[in-house]
């Protein structure tokens, strides 16, 4: 059974997302990019007042790839005391460099998730050099949301075989991507880990609006049945 992530952007919508008891509170700025990020101050101020009662993940941001600029990011999330951290990997990069130098904090204990980008044609074979470098997760995700969600933007048969690579690799797994409710009827299937959520969550389906409360609990409900 796929678990459900909710994406929120600010201490209210967090409070929301922990009293609906969301399997894991994703912290982002939708109005930042795909992956954008909140500000540090603010990660710290929702984990402080969340107190370790959710799982808590967040986003660096939609960042150059460059090796030591990531590398300096995740420690800085690293240190709010968040429990994932999610970097996404863009394409036409070097990757291996970058994926290198973050096995340092990996090796510290640190917990990475690698987000990649359905219709960016993402190098699916990366997934076996997460798992070397002791990531502890990969994730399927969409960087232009006017595309559809991400069934509507790769075909099924490579979403189930990133999901099973990733299972043969061990680690956790993630689909996300403007998914909506019709959505995940045909992704439960394949048994991800989780199930990401934002603009499904909100006000009129906008991921730049606010969450509404009532939205969520019926994506959580349909994702529990």
């Amino acid at each position: 059974m796929s678990k459900m992530l909710a994406s929120v952007n600010s201490l209210e919508e967090a409070l929301i997302a922990q009293h609906a008891k969301v399997d894991i509170i994703d912290l982002k700025q939708p109005a930042r990019g795909a992956l954008g990020a909140l500000d540090i101050a603010d990660v710290q101020t929702i984990v402080t007042a969340l107190k370790q009662t959710s799982p808590i993940s967040a986003t660096v941001g939609d960042l150059p790839m460059q090796a030591e600029l990531i590398f300096n990011a995740v420690e800085k999330m690293a240190e709010t005391g968040v429990e994932y951290i999610k970097i996404g990997f863009f394409p036409d990069s070097d990757w291996a460099t970058i994926i290198n130098q973050l096995q340092v904090l990996t090796q510290r204990g640190l917990k990475l998730i690698a987000v990649l980008f359905a219709d960016q044609q993402p190098d699916l074979k990366s997934i076996s050099l997460f798992s070397q470098a002791g990531f502890n997760g990969v994730m399927l995700d969409t960087m232009n949301k006017t595309n559809g969600s991400l069934t509507q933007v790769m075909p099924f048969a490579t979403i189930q075989g990133f999901v099973k690579s990733a299972q043969q690799q061990q680690l956790l797994c993630g689909l996300a991507g403007s998914l909506r409710e019709a959505d995940i009827a045909t992704l439960l299937p394949l048994q991800a880990d989780y199930l990401g959520f934002r603009g499904a969550l909100c006000v009129n389906h906008q991921r730049t609006a606010e969450l509404d409360s009532e939205s969520l609990l019926r994506i959580k409900a349909v994702l529990k049945n």
